[in-house]
């Protein structure tokens, strides 16, 4: 290896090394009280050195929740990819989302956070952090494009529209503020049992209104509050046509 080649992954590493710092100290703290030089201090460096990798703290908080958003794309991915019909990628997507905010509640927050207009637009990964999560609402277009095909969605239905609606809800459900959830379980409910119902509440409207089949019909995980002792719409039948 070369003096350049060294020279370049050594500074990919300490890149590294700062957002795996910032990374931590953001995931404990809210973002006003992480000031650069606790970064500085975690990762051993001068602040001057941090602002030679990131302009500013918004840019490194900014560089993390876009490593959250790859890892929500890739599960959305994931679901797109089976061989199943397209309301069963639909319920999926819903349950990879749940499922992340499980695994990975800090890039939830970070990410919900940074949609708030506290963030500048100039941030250049403001654009790949939009681009990385349409993404997501696209993939999950996609899904609703093919049950209406398969006639598992009804055919009635905008794929764009009913993927925004699906994509808002998601993520209003699971970065519903504590008082919300307070409120919930006031009534008995549990904040596990409020998302179970929710596709219960919400297929109804996708489906074509043929019939249901259970979700194991297509075997799809039965782990995870969406999905349990969820049915889903069956395909609609074909009618022959009369002369």
């Amino acid at each position: 290896m070369g003096i350049a080649d060294r020279k370049l992954r050594e500074k990919e590493q300490r890149r590294t090394a700062i957002l795996d710092a910032a990374e931590c100290l953001f995931f404990s703290r809210s973002y006003e009280d992480v000031p650069m030089e606790d970064i500085a201090r975690e990762v051993e460096l001068n602040k001057a050195t941090i602002y030679l990798y990131f302009k500013n703290k918004e840019a490194l908080y900014a560089t993390i929740v876009l490593r959250g958003v790859e890892l929500l794309k890739k599960k959305f991915i994931e679901c797109m990819e089976k061989d199943v019909p397209g309301i069963v990628k639909v319920v999926l997507m819903g349950q990879a989302y749940y499922r992340f905010s499980l695994e990975y509640p800090d890039y939830l927050r970070m990410i919900h956070f940074y949609g708030s207009e506290r963030f500048s637009r100039e941030n250049p990964c403001t654009a790949d952090i939009g681009k990385g999560y349409g993404t997501c609402r696209l993939i999950l277009r996609d899904a609703v494009k093919e049950g209406i095909e398969d006639g598992t969605i009804r055919a009635g239905l905008d794929p764009f529209l009913t993927s925004m609606y699906l994509m808002v809800a998601f993520m209003n459900i699971l970065s519903m503020e504590d008082k919300w959830k307070q409120v919930i379980e006031a009534e008995g409910f549990s904040f596990e049992q409020y998302t179970r119902e929710f596709l219960r509440f919400i297929l109804p409207a996708l489906s074509p209104g043929e019939g249901p089949l259970t979700t194991g019909t297509w075997d799809i995980p039965s782990s995870g509050p969406l999905l349990t002792g969820q049915e889903i719409p069956g395909p609609r039948k074909k009618t022959k046509r009369t002369r």
